[in-house]
């Protein structure tokens, strides 16, 4: 910094601002249409978009793949999720969907995103839904690029174990992609825990990503006695067979598997810093949950629901978040991560008693201290009284 004397320096903010204002007053009343950083951030985050579906395969005994495609796919990270907005009698309803799909594989001459959805009844009616009608030509809205699960060369390490279940296959698949096409530096080893060989999603499309950096370790939980891989649940045991020295611990599967998992991490003292968590959804039986008044998992109450000067009442199941009753009532509210991660669906709660499950509880302190609340981890316990955006 060059010092120009004690007054100048003193005086320079002085300085600085007068000739700003003179740049005001000497400017055109007509704004400029050019706006490059804008149009950089719009290109990259352009919120919610229009996805045609373009084809719908299988990827296994209970999986489909479906690919979508738009006038414009934004950037994502491979790991990374993408909301579905799409309307069931009347219900505008949104889901996290990891995508399968490589950030490449949006380029080119004929760019693409796809999700793999398994038909698990207790998994929600969304993904049923989907499994059961999506067809090409079908529109859909979504929103693309989200979450933090990601490989980050600052923070990870050079070796990614991912430990996957089911449809958490999909963040890795994108992943293995990726690392294939030459696109991302790292090492992947994949542990994929299934019940039977015959029922392994997306094990083609995995076989394809099979490199020097990419590797594949199937795990079967079931009866298969032609089986000769590995066997078990992921564990401790498997954890330390595969683990490198420079390895960070990318976790994605069934709430079971997760919560199972976390304890086997603490067998290994691995710190926490290391062990990276996909966004885990909405817990299937809330009731389960630590803290939660299991007596009160039946009751219904009122929902008074303010937006502007308009109010509206609206039934709340006690066992379902208040994002759930909002989309049942047809009243539109913005979600994403659906785990009470990411702050999308903020809300704030003017009179009532609720459940905010610890497990999934991303507020901010602030948030905690003045009543707001993110709508899907939140559950009623009595009538309330909140206020959505409009």
């Amino acid at each position: 910094m060059k010092v120009k004397g004690f007054l100048k320096d003193v005086t320079g903010a002085s300085r600085v601002t007068k000739r700003r204002q003179a740049a005001y007053e000497a400017a055109s009343s007509s704004p400029k249409a050019y706006d490059p950083i804008g149009d950089t951030a719009r290109a990259l985050h352009p919120g919610i978009i229009s996805l045609t579906v373009e084809s719908v395969k299988e990827a296994g005994l209970s999986a489909k793949t479906i690919r979508l495609s738009s006038d414009h796919l934004p950037y994502f990270m491979a790991g990374q999720f993408m909301t579905v907005i799409l309307s069931i009698d009347g219900s505008r309803v949104s889901r996290p969907y990891s995508i399968s799909s490589a950030p490449y594989e949006t380029r080119g001459d004929h760019p693409y995103i796809e999700i793999t959805v398994k038909k698990l009844k207790e998994d929600g009616f969304i993904s049923e839904y989907l499994y059961d009608n999506a067809k090409a030509g079908d529109v859909y809205e979504g929103e693309v690029g989200l979450g933090e699960f990601h490989y980050d060369p600052i923070r990870d390490g050079k070796h990614i174990l991912a430990l996957a279940g089911g449809s958490g296959i999909t963040p890795f698949l994108s992943m293995a992609r990726e690392i294939r096409f030459g696109k991302l530096d790292v090492d992947l080893t994949i542990l994929y825990g299934s019940v039977d060989s015959k029922d392994i999603t997306l094990k083609e499309e995995l076989e394809k990503c099979l490199c020097e950096k990419v590797r594949v370790v199937h795990v079967l939980s079931g009866d298969d006695p032609e089986w000769t891989g590995e066997r078990g649940f992921l564990n401790a045991e498997l954890i330390k067979k595969y683990a490198k020295e420079d390895t960070s611990y990318f976790v994605c599967g069934p709430e079971a598997m997760v919560k199972f998992l976390k304890g086997e991490f603490l067998k290994l003292d691995i710190p926490k810093r290391r062990i990276r968590y996909d966004v885990p959804g909405q817990p299937k039986d809330i009731s389960l949950s630590e803290g939660y008044p299991a007596e009160k998992k039946k009751d219904v109450y009122e929902l008074k629901v303010c937006q502007g000067i308009k109010e509206t009442v609206v039934p709340a199941r006690a066992d379902e978040s208040l994002a759930v009753a909002l989309e049942r009532a047809g009243l539109k509210i913005h979600t994403a991560c659906r785990s009470g991660s990411c702050g999308v669906c903020r809300i704030k709660v003017l009179e009532g008693e609720y459940y905010v499950n610890p497990e999934n509880d991303g507020r901010r302190r602030a948030d905690k201290d003045f009543g707001y609340v993110h709508s899907c981890s939140t559950y009623p316990l009595s009538d309330m009284s909140i206020r959505i955006n409009i």
